[in-house]
């Protein structure tokens, strides 16, 4: 059995930010999402959303992609929505989509953000960095690990030896 904590904020917006999102089709649009997420064996803590996007709050199991999860969710709850719900209008999401990963102790704080997020976009209150959900792909602004400066070390086996045996 695999030890897994990876806690993730996504988010994502309807096509062209339209205000698709209307108050009588959330129930059933947040509900979806979440019986959607538990097939996969993704935990919902939260969500929510404004009339142009949705936050959830979700811990990912390691073996599926958090890519696979969002377009699953994005997929078949837009399906669920045209093919269930009487609308004037075709449901869409754009492409894209927003994920930080966030720590046990950073849950509590962004599942009460995504709670309240209709009072964070009355009141311009929302946080810049959780509500955006891009198209391009705008991965961090350094580049990491640069391969050529790095060196390698060699330690001795005995630094692996646990009561005479080594672990590998």
């Amino acid at each position: 059995m695999t030890f897994w904590r990876l806690y993730y904020h996504l988010t994502w917006a309807t096509k062209e930010r339209e205000p698709f999102i209307q108050p009588e089709m959330e129930e059933r649009l947040y509900g979806y999402t979440i019986r959607k997420a538990a097939e996969f064996g993704v935990y919902v803590y939260a969500v929510n959303g404004w009339f142009d996007h949705v936050h959830v709050v979700a811990a990912i199991p390691p073996k599926i992609a958090v890519a696979d999860v969002v377009k699953h969710l994005k997929g078949s709850s837009s399906h669920d929505i045209n093919h269930e719900m009487n609308l004037e209008y075709q449901f869409q999401w754009q492409r894209g989509y927003g994920a930080l990963s966030i720590g046990e102790k950073q849950r509590t704080a962004a599942i009460e953000y995504v709670l309240r997020q209709k009072e964070h976009h009355q009141q311009q209150t929302a946080n810049i960095w959780l509500e955006r959900a891009d198209e391009l792909d705008e991965g961090p602004s350094d580049m990491g690990i640069v391969l050529e400066s790095v060196s390698t070390v060699k330690e001795e086996r005995l630094s692996y030896d646990v009561l005479g045996e080594s672990p590998f």
